[in-house]
């Protein structure tokens, strides 16, 4: 599996950063202080966080310069000291977990752990950017950053910079890996769908399902065996589904007169029967002509 890209763009924003930052945090060059009384005109003096230099064009850097208005014992300074030297461990701490969580030797990385370096970066980022945005702010503060007075001035040196662009590419970094949480949580979603129920499940309509009997066709298949058609197997046939309707019984219908009784009769009698029409045909008294 390839490494995706936003693991590829954290693998190399944060080493970037930290390089950064470890160069800024070190370097003296956070201030620059020139225009001294006295001085020559291309005097320059480089305040940092730990150490001052004095550059002149016609001599070396010197540095080891003494500190004679309280540089150092300035609240930023201090807070800088402690807060640069906490985000470049904390960087180093999130390389390591993005190292075995990218896993560039191995064809699946680890997202979950590459998503947690991401954040730790990501914190890396703003534990330097605090410090020096908080520096620059007070830059031109003599009382806050002590220096001499006018017509010195003060401007800001390369030293802050770097902590600008580097606290910058943590950031991006962090957040690059930090977005290798989306596959984790996308197979943990589907985890969670696949995994049956821990208890019961509510009987709903929703989850009713209706079975209901095939229609049964006709064969479409003709058999043919020894230059004959054959039917095709009796198939068992399917228990039918539901209940019977009642039916009524079948009525019964009863004559009790016998139409044929006495059809011989009128056949001999014809001349008798315009006197009897008057009587009912099975009535049981005697006609006048039988008398």
């Amino acid at each position: 599996m390839r490494t995706p890209v936003v693991m590829t763009l954290g693998m190399v924003f944060a080493p970037c950063g930290l390089l950064l930052n470890l160069t800024g945090t070190l370097a003296p060059g956070w201030r620059l202080v020139k225009g001294f009384l006295n001085q020559p005109v291309d005097v320059v003096l480089y305040q940092g966080l730990w150490d001052m230099c004095r550059e002149q064009s016609s001599r070396e850097r010197e540095c080891g310069q003494p500190d004679e208005w309280g540089y150092f014992a300035a609240e930023p300074v201090l807070v800088a000291r402690a807060l640069m030297v906490t985000s470049l461990a904390t960087t180093a701490l999130g390389l390591l977990l993005a190292s075995l969580g990218v896993r560039c030797w191995q064809d699946e990385p680890h997202f979950a752990l590459a998503g947690v370096s991401g954040l730790v970066l990501f914190v890396a980022g703003l534990l330097s950017l605090i410090p020096v945005s908080w520096y620059n702010h007070f830059l031109w503060d003599r009382e806050v950053l002590p220096a001499p007075a006018n017509p010195v001035t003060v401007q800001v040196s390369y030293s802050l910079v770097l902590g600008y662009l580097g606290s910058c590419l943590l950031l991006l970094g962090g957040f690059s890996l930090a977005l290798s949480f989306a596959p984790w949580c996308e197979e943990r979603c589907r985890r969670c769908r696949k995994a049956p129920s821990a208890g019961p499940r509510r009987s709903s309509v929703s989850t009713i399902q209706v079975e209901w009997p095939e229609p049964e066709l006709a064969p479409a298949i003709k058999y043919y065996r020894d230059g004959q058609h054959w039917p095709p197997p009796a198939q068992p046939r399917k228990p039918k589904i539901g209940f019977p309707m009642p039916r009524p019984p079948p009525k019964a219908y009863t004559n009790p007169v016998d139409v044929l009784d006495g059809e011989g009769e009128k056949a001999a009698s014809s001349q008798g029967t315009s006197s009897c029409s008057t009587q009912p045909y099975h009535s049981s008294l005697p006609c006048d002509s039988d008398l």
